[in-house]
């Protein structure tokens, strides 16, 4: 049974609140340094002072009656954070919230939701922010970091590697909290490519055009498919159909569709998959599969050149490998991506 760290009994703007909190405090529990290095990556469009509210260590520092060999310091700070399941903001709210600022010498207010603020909304939050400072005379300015959901978990991701797996674990919890409270919408998943790692099962998967994992796992919507295996992913395919399969029952299998269409030759390659599978100790009957269909996987050659070999599954956004808005179709990816390289 997988283990859930973010409820999921109650829906609300506390408990995002909740989750997220117990989020960032589990990767401030985990490595402070990691987590300072998160917010100074969701701060950095906006800022236009340095954050680095993690320790410092300063050599020969001056006092008001002498000289001290070494300071150790850590420079304050606040962020207040107010959260909302759809863009429902209000600047005179905003302008209310703003009071909980105070000596700290950097101030970071933080909006949290699943879209981005409109822009109306935004400049009505600037102008309240402005105003609120022109009161107060801070010597550094308030940032405004409007983020969504799912920008959080991509800033969160960006800053562990592929050995931190308690938190890579943590971390695909929240984001299944999130598509199970609607938190995270689907509308990008035709940039996004996730990484199966496919070590024994690989040349069935190649052939049969089909993937499956345990239903438990939760996983951010994605259009493209790739096989990990060998430090590389060596195959990609476009996802046609997304089902899940209850075989507990040989006589009575229970199908639920998640996308695309359940065909008498997708019943037959889950029926084939399922005794594959024995061949590598896996029973499928035992528990729900997420089975995922493509047309075809090409062959490809996205190489991993960091040490380590990844954990689990990656989600990787196509946008920023390719360096482009535009995703070719399946063929033209596999060709692509043989030109790139990841960490």
């Amino acid at each position: 049974m997988k283990i859930h760290y973010f409820q999921r009994y109650h829906q609300g703007e506390d408990v995002a609140t909740a989750n997220t909190m117990l989020l960032l405090s589990r990767l401030y529990q985990y490595s402070p340094d990691k987590f300072y290095l998160f917010l100074q990556s969701i701060c950095a469009p906006n800022a236009v002072w340095d954050f680095n509210p993690g320790l410092s260590f300063n050599l020969q520092q001056n006092a008001p009656k002498s000289r001290l060999d070494a300071v150790i310091v850590q420079q304050s700070f606040k962020v207040a954070v107010e959260t909302k399941l759809s863009d429902w903001f209000h600047a005179d709210q905003i302008q209310n919230h703003l009071e909980v600022f105070g000596e700290e010498q950097y101030k970071v207010l933080m909006t949290l939701a699943p879209i981005h603020m409109a822009t109306g909304k935004m400049k009505a939050v600037a102008e309240a922010i402005a105003a609120h400072q022109e009161e107060n005379g801070y010597e550094l300015p308030i940032i405004h970091v409007n983020i969504t959901f799912e920008e959080l978990a991509t800033a969160y991701r960006n800053v562990l590697d592929d050995r931190d797996y308690e938190m890579l674990d943590i971390l695909e919890d929240y984001l299944d909290y999130c598509y199970h409270d609607g938190l995270i919408v689907g509308a990008n998943s035709w940039k996004f490519m996730r990484m199966q790692l496919a070590g024994a099962t690989f040349d069935f998967n190649l052939k049969q055009g089909v993937y499956y994992d345990g239903v438990h796992r939760g996983f951010r919507p994605h259009d493209y498919l790739g096989l990990y295996k060998n430090k590389s992913v060596r195959a990609v395919g476009e996802i046609a159909a997304i089902i899940v399969a209850d075989a507990s029952d040989p006589n009575d299998v229970k199908y639920t569709v998640e996308k695309g269409k359940l065909t008498g030759e997708r019943k037959e390659l889950i029926t084939r998959a399922i005794d594959d599978a024995k061949r590598y100790g896996y029973d499928l009957r035992k528990d729900p599969q997420r089975y995922f269909f493509v047309d075809k996987f090409y062959e490809t050659d996205f190489q991993k050149k960091s040490k380590y070999p990844p954990r689990g599954s990656r989600v990787f956004d196509l946008t920023e490998v390719l360096g482009t808005q535009i995703i070719p179709n399946a063929q033209q990816l596999a060709d692509l991506l043989r030109q790139k390289t990841w960490e």
